[in-house]
């Protein structure tokens, strides 16, 4: 089987920085690095008398001449209170969303020199209401009585996209208007949107990214919003806190942890520390959920996975949080009712630093990390001060002009490199289903939107090319499996246009795999522009033939069967088509909807395989048969709103042994928009068995209008 390369740019470039009044000016032909430095001495208390001749910085161990060397110095001091300024308590009387226009901002450009720059992100698309009141209501208490005169701040807002709506300032009273204009509710209906992973007791993983099939709602848009804010704050040289105020990043199935990386790196290279705030304050969790969640069904109210799930839900919402704190040298505020102390922390944080500048020494655009070492110059080494700043960053890389086996070097190296790459967004999916005792066949299915690719006229046709490489790795870190593809995609116009403007391509592979933990690394690299795109996640084979329940596969949702020769670059041996389940013996192939979204009325496929089930006695030796039925229900919280009739299945897969195949299929012309859960009802008649396997999927409102029915 050919290996799928993984493919990891490391596109880590220093930012020339900008001018700003009163602050140092940089060639915006050199790669200019920053550096920031805070220096202690006895007792913690801060030294701000140094100079340039006072710092040494090395760059993977080569001293580097320092152009400039500029002390912040920031005030602790707040401000005197403001008048008597009312809090939120209801929606507002309509007025314009201060996204609507254009933000107010002063006349003159904002002085940044000895500033603080503090960034108020609400994400409003995972806050409920009361939760929306509480976070506008501490950041009218913060900016009204612990504001000081070195404070500039900045507030952006991420519903269904990133929005600043508020430009650095220090004007209190233009700040506390803005937050007072916001519209209380907006985008809260998301946070209760499905968000389209596995269900808990399904083993195994879906991931959701694929920006064109429409999911705003899960882990990787929330962080892939986070990374453009600090990709957009570069632009200023100093430190600066973006503290996002959210009720959690939930993980979505099987996390992709590549954004996650890439976010935080993003940040790094920025010179930008995430300060999280959970908005729900202090939780109590009731057992079983309260009345703004649905209860536990089927077996989960039983075995107490129902409590489980919530409370490893709600875990693992501030785990995100606080891992975004604690790699980019922040702080995550959870469990306090006072959510002012998040955004107070950043001020007892940020104080005077040194501002260091420099022209890397090295020019080579290769994309690798490079470590800086800053200590006192042997003249100021009495001080035995501490220095504390960021310990590197990575090199921009030039796609364009690295050679063929430079590009080959680069999708190995993005096997081992902890800088990945999200320019290229992906959904990918990964299955399992059983070929033998002990061999599994795990098909995945990636998705890339067509709007990402880059075609060029090739004569009368449109083409571009895919690069995709990837590694399996078992649970000691040992490779099991790889894969190496390159795709060239050659289509006449029309189809090129079609593609780019609301379709996308699938590539599909599958490796072979026995029963245990594994991660999977993949990389997809458009070859037209070099955008590239990272996947990382962890998912398990379970060993089916171990303990007495029912055996199942994965749970395949789709809304399309197509037949192979209409696919777009798919190019797989005839091996791994005929190991693949999800081709029939007509070459139509059941297409996964990786990311779980459904347009209105298109059609629900359901494929799962049932291994073992048992035989009635004394069957003549050449007949096999067995007695499974199945049904499918869709659930909107408690209530069942789709239910198909059961089907009974009887015979076995003639090339697989103890396989039966089963196929359901669902009307989704009359849903409403929202979330349900898809359950699977299995029974074995003969061998009194039985399996309620569940998962998570979204149905999208029609075409221009939003999910509550309002106009787009």
């Amino acid at each position: 089987m050919k290996p799928i390369t993984f493919v990891l740019t490391a596109l880590l470039a220093a930012q020339p920085a900008l001018p700003q009044q009163g602050a140092a000016t940089f060639s915006a032909t050199t790669n200019v690095v920053v550096v920031n430095v805070t220096v202690t001495g006895h007792g913690g208390k801060l030294i701000e008398n140094l100079t340039k001749d006072d710092f040494v910085l090395l760059e993977d161990g080569k001293p580097q001449p320092l152009q400039s060397c500029e002390l912040q110095k920031l005030d602790t001091q707040p401000l005197p209170q403001l008048a008597a300024t009312p809090v939120l308590k209801t929606r507002p009387a309509p007025t314009p969303h201060p996204s609507a226009t254009p933000a107010a901002t002063p006349a003159a450009a904002p002085r940044l020199q000895d500033r603080r720059l503090i960034v108020l992100l609400f994400d409003f698309s995972s806050m409920a209401p009361a939760e929306q009141i509480r976070a506008a209501n501490a950041a009218i208490q913060f900016l009204n009585s612990k504001m000081t005169a070195s404070d500039m701040v900045s507030i952006m807002t991420f519903g269904s996209n990133l929005k600043t709506v508020q430009d650095f300032t220090a004007d209190r009273d233009l700040l506390i208007s803005t937050i007072k204009r916001f519209h209380v509710g907006e985008s809260s209906e998301l946070s209760g949107m499905a968000d389209t992973g596995a269900d808990s007791e399904d083993q195994s993983g879906q991931f959701v990214a694929d920006e064109t099939e429409f999911n705003i709602f899960n882990t990787d848009r929330k962080l892939a919003a986070l990374q453009d804010a600090a990709r957009k704050l570069s632009l200023y040289p100093q430190k600066k806190a973006l503290v996002y105020i959210s009720s959690g990043v939930e993980k979505t199935g099987v996390d992709n942890q590549s954004q996650l990386r890439a976010t935080v790196n993003t940040a790094i290279r920025s010179n930008v520390a995430f300060y999280p705030i959970d908005a729900r304050g202090l939780l109590a969790m009731a057992p079983g959920g309260d009345a703004t969640q649905a209860g536990a069904v089927g077996s989960k109210l039983y075995s107490g996975a129902g409590q489980s799930s919530l409370r490893e839900s709600f875990h693992n919402q501030q785990e995100t949080l606080d891992s975004l704190a604690a790699d980019t040298g922040g702080k995550a505020l959870l469990d306090s009712n006072d959510l002012t102390l998040g955004i107070t922390q950043v001020q007892n944080d940020i104080r005077s630093y040194y501002m260091l500048t420099y022209a890397s020494l090295n020019t080579a655009e290769d994309g690798r990390y490079r470590r800086i070492v800053v200590k006192l110059a042997p003249k100021a080494a009495a001080l035995q001060a501490k220095l504390e700043y960021r310990a590197g960053y990575y090199a921009p890389s030039a796609f364009g002009k690295m050679k063929s086996v430079d590009k080959e070097a680069q999708l190995s190296q993005a096997l081992s490199s902890d800088n990945p790459v999200t320019d290229l967004p992906l959904a990918v999916e990964i299955d399992y289903f059983r070929l033998a005792k002990a061999k599994y066949f795990v098909p995945i299915s990636v998705k890339i939107p067509g709007s990402a690719l880059s075609f060029h006229a090739k004569g009368a046709k449109a083409a571009t090319e895919l690069d995709f490489i990837a590694e399996v790795r078992d649970a000691r870190g040992q490779p099991a499996a790889a894969v190496r593809d390159t795709i060239p995609l050659k289509l006449d116009q029309a189809t090129a246009g079609d593609v780019t403007s609301r379709r996308q391509i699938e590539y599909d592979t599958g490796v072979t795999l026995g029963p245990g933990k594994y991660k999977l690394r993949f990389v997809a690299r458009e070859n037209g522009e070099g955008k590239t795109g990272t996947f990382e996640a962890a998912f398990t084979v379970p060993d089916l033939n171990a303990g007495s329940a029912l055996r199942l596969s994965s749970v395949v949702l789709s809304n399309q069967i197509q037949p192979m020769k209409d696919a777009i670059g798919v190019k797989n041996s005839g091996k791994l088509l005929a190991q693949n389940p999800l081709i029939n013996a007509n070459g139509e192939k059941l297409v996964p909807n990786v990311t779980r979204v459904f347009r209105p009325g298109q059609k629900l496929y359901a494929y799962l395989e049932v291994y073992d089930p048992a035989i009635p006695e004394n069957l003549p030796a050449n007949f096999k048969a067995a007695s499974v039925s199945a049904d499918l229900a869709l659930y909107r919280g408690t209530e069942k709103i789709v239910e198909i009739p059961p089907v009974q299945i009887h015979r076995f897969d003639a090339k697989r042994d103890g396989t039966l195949d089963l196929m359901l299929t669902a009307q989704t012309a009359n849903l409403a928009p929202g979330d349900y859960t898809c359950q699977i009802n299995v029974i074995d008649e003969l061998g009194r068995k039985f399996a309620f396997p569940r998962t998570t999927l979204a149905i999208l409102p029609a075409e221009g209008t939003e999910a509550n029915g309002a106009s787009r």
